[in-house]
């Protein structure tokens, strides 16, 4: 279906018949109108000079930011001005907050004084606060009007607000009292008094608070909207649930990225230059690069014994990857519960404690995997010295390894939140680089122990 759609339109751009093309985008769905932008990026700016402004807006809405700079830069004055004018205020903040200060203030100058203050006002708050995505654009009403009133209050004013599934019920100070579903307004008796509706089961956002917060109220709580208010509780706007998809979907993005062992990208893959990759992600290899040495540094201080006992050199990246492998585990665990709301700060012992446990049952079936092959191996090829105590050495290792990774991988995002870092920065490469420098020190301290005087 969506290739019948490309090839319509690559046919009706080469008849250059406006009229015709108009009427054919006027028709498809909002997403196929993107889906052409993303297929035919050489007519993105035709295709929203064409479409009816209204579409047009709700088209440029769902575009990533890179093409919604492509399309300002080349979009007639009229229809820009068009465009940025209807741009409900979240999106328009958005928008601006993304663009360079250049490019936003010839942007504002097309905006009406109104609208021009509102936006300066939104922008004023910090980046990733819940200011920057709430819009002022919402219904209240006071305690004391009838239902009668309140909908003919809706009627008047409604087709202006972001949604009218809530209404806001606010004092003559505005300050909010509670919110109430347009259900309950439209089941009441018309001759009831709003405040006779309120139950005071009202849940709010703070202006300042952190978006990430803002996400897990909302994943808390079945709602499309929030109200946002300042600290003595006065109404400023609301946020809606579309908004709060998009910066979930960007906060799992950058979180993804980041337990990869690289900085987020702030355009889709494919459309970031090459340099660009490079630039995101050598910081990280360079830091790797030199955990790694702290590998070489304590191999070489145990020279002596793999000298002595070639065989321990064997058994090295089994240890290290175990290490590894169980650090990267405990890690990407505890950072999507975080993400979640699932786990604070405040958890850190009991997950301590859960850890613990996991590390040792999981360590002990490793242990008891590798003493199974080592004997399995000697049986076989009859090749190994002291098979037993080999066994005991890597066994025992694995053990300690696998224990000092799951306690690694799950303390560390907790520890950098601690420290008002991102916990995503813990990612897996940097847990498997520090397990690693660490478990060989477990694993040639088990060789002392079991091999001295024996082998060493």
């Amino acid at each position: 279906m969506e290739e019948m759609v490309v090839e319509e339109i690559e046919k009706l751009l080469e008849l250059e018949d406006d009229a015709q093309l108009k009427a054919y985008l006027d028709d498809l769905n909002i997403s196929d109108v993107e889906h052409l932008i993303d297929e035919l990026p050489q007519h993105a700016v035709k295709f929203i000079d064409t479409l009816s402004v209204k579409r047009a807006v709700n088209v440029f809405r769902i575009l990533d930011f890179p093409t919604q700079e492509r399309i300002i830069k080349k979009l007639s004055g009229n229809k820009l001005a068009e465009l940025i004018n209807l741009l409900p205020p979240d999106d328009r903040t958005s928008l601006f907050s993304e663009l360079k200060g250049d490019a936003v203030k010839k942007l504002i100058i097309l905006l009406p004084a109104k609208d021009r203050v509102e936006a300066l006002s939104l922008l004023g708050y910090q980046e990733d606060s819940v200011g920057r995505l709430m819009t002022p654009d919402y219904v209240a009403v006071k305690k004391d009007w009838t239902v009668t009133r309140v909908l003919s209050h809706i009627r008047r004013y409604g087709k202006n607000s972001e949604t009218i599934d809530v209404i806001y019920v606010i004092d003559k100070e505005g300050v909010l009292l509670d919110d109430i579903r347009i259900r309950e307004i439209l089941l009441a008796d018309p001759d009831a008094k709003i405040g006779e509706l309120t139950d005071h089961r009202l849940i709010s956002l703070k202006v300042a608070d952190p978006q990430e917060e803002a996400i897990n109220v909302f994943r808390m709580n079945n709602r499309v909207a929030l109200p946002v208010v300042d600290d003595n509780n006065v109404l400023l706007g609301i946020v809606t649930v579309d908004d709060i998809l998009w910066i979930a979907n960007e906060e799992y993005t950058e979180d993804i990225h980041k337990i990869g062992g690289t900085q987020a990208l702030d355009e889709p893959y494919l459309d970031v230059p090459v340099f660009e990759l490079y630039k995101k992600r050598v910081v990280w290899l360079i830091v790797l690069f030199f955990g790694e040495l702290l590998t070489i540094f304590a191999m070489s201080n145990f020279e002596s014994q793999i000298e002595k006992v070639v065989i321990l050199a064997t058994f090295i990246p089994l240890i290290i990857s175990s290490g590894g492998n169980s650090g990267s585990q405990a890690a990407t665990l505890i950072i999507q519960a975080m993400a979640l709301g699932e786990i604070t700060i405040k958890d850190w012992w009991r997950v301590m404690r859960r850890e613990i446990f996991s590390g040792i049952f999981l360590g002990t079936t490793l242990c008891l995997l590798s003493f199974s092959v080592i004997i399995c191996w000697q049986l076989i090829s009859g090749s190994l010295e002291e098979p037993t105590r080999i066994a005991l050495v890597v066994g025992c290792s694995l053990v300690g390894v696998v224990l000092w990774g799951t306690l690694m991988g799950s303390m560390l995002p907790l520890l950098l939140k601690k420290l008002g870092a991102d916990p995503a920065v813990s990612s897996t490469p940097f847990v498997a680089t520090l397990v690693d420098v660490t478990g060989l020190i477990i694993y040639f301290s088990m060789a002392l122990l079991f091999l001295k005087g024996v082998l060493l």
